[in-house]
């Protein structure tokens, strides 16, 4: 078993802490997991609008967004307009080729002044013709043993199983610790797995630490490997079968070469219908976004 804990790039986003564990250096991906965020926590100050974020695309990916504390507003192009609340699951997909993609925005509602949350994609397997789709989740299996307190996410874990969508074999689950405790987490072979420390701290057994916003990074791994976690600590873990084709991601863009990324661009920029109706802004106050050019030495 190899074991790595990767330390975020942490930036001030609009007054909210956000550290990205996935992608950087040559992790890119935690299986299907192509993009990890930890957002916050923050209190937003007295006459701040909190998140703003205007009309963007993606494509080839599931944006994946489990919320902690506060809410935001999901809007898109396929005509979905949902609340996301804490403890709740909005996954939205993209589609898969050069024909299809998806626009939303996301906005803190008037009169919430916090955010927490954790932020994630999920690559899409482009040998599949996969529509795009919106999916909220209010429920999720949810339970408490020996002195943690577990919230799966997506897939299976536990003796339970998530509703949420899937296109590749993953796992996520939200795992609070009331007290010090040493688990142990059965592995699929060929996996990959990952915790985010949200709170505390998380050790594999080779003694390997992680702490907030550090990620305990863990592959090889035979049937089996265990994670101890002091109490207070608060860990998401992922995990999930790598895909069978090369991932590469420009700006909101997910493809398997440079021409997919820049074709995306260019679709983007000239309001191809790939995208969807476009979405009216009209007193949002939000703008759509721009795609970026893709760079000539953008790395696999």
């Amino acid at each position: 078993m190899n074991t790595k804990t990767l330390t975020a790039g942490i930036k001030d986003v609009g007054g909210i802490p956000v550290a990205r564990l996935i992608p950087q250096g040559k992790r890119r991906t935690i299986g299907a997991w192509c993009f990890l965020d930890h957002a916050g926590p923050a209190e937003f100050a007295e006459g701040s609008n909190g998140l703003q974020v205007g009309a963007h695309p993606h494509t080839n990916l599931q944006t994946f967004t489990w919320m902690l504390e506060g809410e935001i507003w999901h809007q898109d192009s396929l005509g979905f307009r949902q609340l996301i609340r804490p403890k709740q699951v909005n996954l939205m997909t993209a589609g898969t080729g050069d024909a299809r993609g998806i626009a939303h925005t996301e906005q803190t509602p008037e009169g919430v002044n916090s955010l927490h949350a954790v932020q994630l994609w999920i690559a899409l397997p482009m040998n599949q013709a996969i529509e795009p789709n919106f999916e909220h989740y209010p429920e999720l299996p949810e339970w408490h043993e020996n002195g943690v307190d577990y919230v799966l996410t997506t897939g299976q874990f536990g003796g339970h199983t998530a509703p949420t969508t899937q296109y590749s074999p993953l796992l996520g689950v939200d795992i609070q610790f009331k007290e010090t405790q040493t688990l142990t987490i059965p592995a699929q072979a060929g996996w990959e797995y990952g915790a985010l420390v949200i709170a505390g701290s998380v050790a594999a057994a080779d003694g390997t630490r992680a702490v907030v916003d550090e990620l305990l990074f863990i592959e090889q791994a035979e049937d089996s490997f265990t994670l101890t976690a002091e109490a207070g600590s608060h860990i998401m873990l992922l995990g999930g079968e790598p895909l069978p084709h090369p991932t590469v991601i420009w700006w909101n863009f997910v493809a398997d070469s440079r021409d997919a990324l820049r074709r995306a661009v260019d679709d983007w920029n000239n309001a191809s219908p790939r995208f969807g109706k476009e979405m009216d802004l009209n007193g949002t106050g939000l703008k759509r976004l721009a795609a970026p050019e893709v760079p000539q030495g953008l790395k696999k």
